[in-house]
């Protein structure tokens, strides 16, 4: 009796599509929430606790310390416990989103929470990714993944609009992360419906006598795996590695402190921060089905060029407007590309090398880390005390562009990788 009322509560869903659409929700969360969420409230986070741009920098960059730790986290897990270590991990995010309500934070423990914070962002994104795409057929791969995948630009536009109906209730901060936390809750039950089938006790069995190792063998096996993803492909991984990590600084350095230029500079306009993070977040919705078909035409290594250039483009707008046309349009264009561009990184590596494309994949996400560690601090250190982040936007772009060549210069030296894409 109390299985059938846990069967009806907590229902099996095996649809693909139904599949997708939670791995969109738990994207949501752990990244639009989990991460970016922080940016659309920053401007009321900086007035409400008289912060200085120096320390909204840190806290943006202790987030992407934890990001790059829940990569590494994320290495590690062994194939048959994704499904555990994905939901943990989200009920993790979920929590820490919460935890910002508590009144007077030391600055301490908003450092700690946003670190774990970055950490749950880290693994879940990783993980879910690798159980939602597992869980796809070969036919219906490709549509559905940019589903998965748009959760990123969802979470962004309901960050925008969670914000913005909150402060003008009159509401802050804190109850804007309170209600995104709630809102957040019925991923766990969802994640729970689309648990694995269970394997037979005798196979479990076996499964786990293989999987009682030491540590020290663990690192072994890991230095061995390494050893053989890279092997040959030196030249053209450090190359690619080397330009995301310049992707990952570009582009936070722009998408950190966006509402707050906006803030800055349409004083005129209540909401604009909103507006254009709003406008960030709708044209990641809509960029990864677009550059997907653009990459079946002309290749992923050729779009992630283009997209690279425009994205260039796009931080030099701000510079060269310094009103409304400037913002918003790099807001566009920053959706636009953030998104393929990763799609497009992550596809290259894979095809480097398709053996150890989930070790390659991972080691990826710790240069994008990387990348997005040091841009908040780069910024800031280049806004100085009057706040002006045109330097900023002026070293990503010129970072931009640098990483544009470090692809002219793979694209020549992986002929194998060329003519996959």
């Amino acid at each position: 009796m109390m299985t059938a009322f846990k069967s009806r509560m907590v229902p099996t869903i095996t649809n693909e599509a139904a599949i997708a659409c939670i791995g969109m929700y738990c994207m949501a969360v752990v990244m639009g929430y989990g991460r970016f969420l922080f940016t659309a409230t920053l401007p009321d986070i900086m007035v409400q606790l008289s912060l200085s741009t120096t320390i909204a920098g840190w806290l943006a960059s202790i987030n992407y310390i934890g990001y790059f730790i829940g990569a590494l986290i994320a290495m590690f897990v062994p194939q048959r416990s994704t499904w555990q270590a994905m939901t943990l991990w989200a009920i993790i995010s979920v929590v820490t989103t919460m935890l910002l309500v508590i009144p007077n934070m030391s600055l301490t423990l908003w450092y700690i929470i946003r670190l774990i914070a970055g950490m749950a962002s880290g693994v879940a994104m990783i993980l879910s990714s690798s159980f939602v795409i597992q869980n796809l057929s070969s036919e219906r791969r490709s549509v559905l993944s940019a589903v998965h995948y748009a959760g990123i630009g969802v979470g962004i536009s309901a960050s925008a609009i969670v914000t913005w109906w909150l402060l003008k209730l009159g509401y802050h901060f804190d109850v804007i992360w309170l209600v995104a936390g709630v809102t957040s809750l019925p991923v766990v039950w969802l994640l729970y419906a689309i648990k694995p089938r269970q394997v037979r006790a005798v196979d479990s069995q076996q499964i786990d006598a293989k999987q009682h190792v030491s540590v020290h063998q663990t690192y072994v096996n890991f230095k061995r795996s390494l050893y053989e993803a890279i092997s040959g492909h030196h030249k053209a991984l450090t190359l690619l590695f080397v330009s995301y990590v310049l992707a990952g600084f570009g582009y936070i350095s722009s998408a950190t402190f966006l509402p707050v230029m906006a803030a800055q500079r349409l004083t005129t306009q209540t909401y604009a921060g909103l507006m254009i993070w709003l406008v960030v977040g709708i044209f990641a919705m809509l960029s990864n089905p677009l550059w997907g078909a653009l990459a079946k035409r002309i290749g992923e290594i050729k779009t992630l060029m283009g997209l690279t250039v425009l994205q260039a483009f796009g931080m030099c707008l701000p510079i060269w407007f310094d009103g409304a046309f400037g913002l918003y349009g790099n807001a566009a264009i920053l959706g636009l590309t953030f998104v393929g561009m990763v799609s497009m990184t992550l596809t290259l590596f894979k095809n480097i090398n398709p053996a150890y494309s989930n070790l390659l994949i991972a080691l990826a996400t710790l240069a994008y880390a990387l990348g997005q560690f040091l841009g908040p601090l780069v910024t800031v250190a280049l806004a100085g005390r009057d706040g002006n982040f045109n330097a900023g936007l002026l070293v990503a772009a010129i970072g931009l562009m640098i990483g544009f060549v470090l692809l002219v210069w793979f694209r020549r030296q992986s002929p194998k990788t060329a003519k996959l894409v």
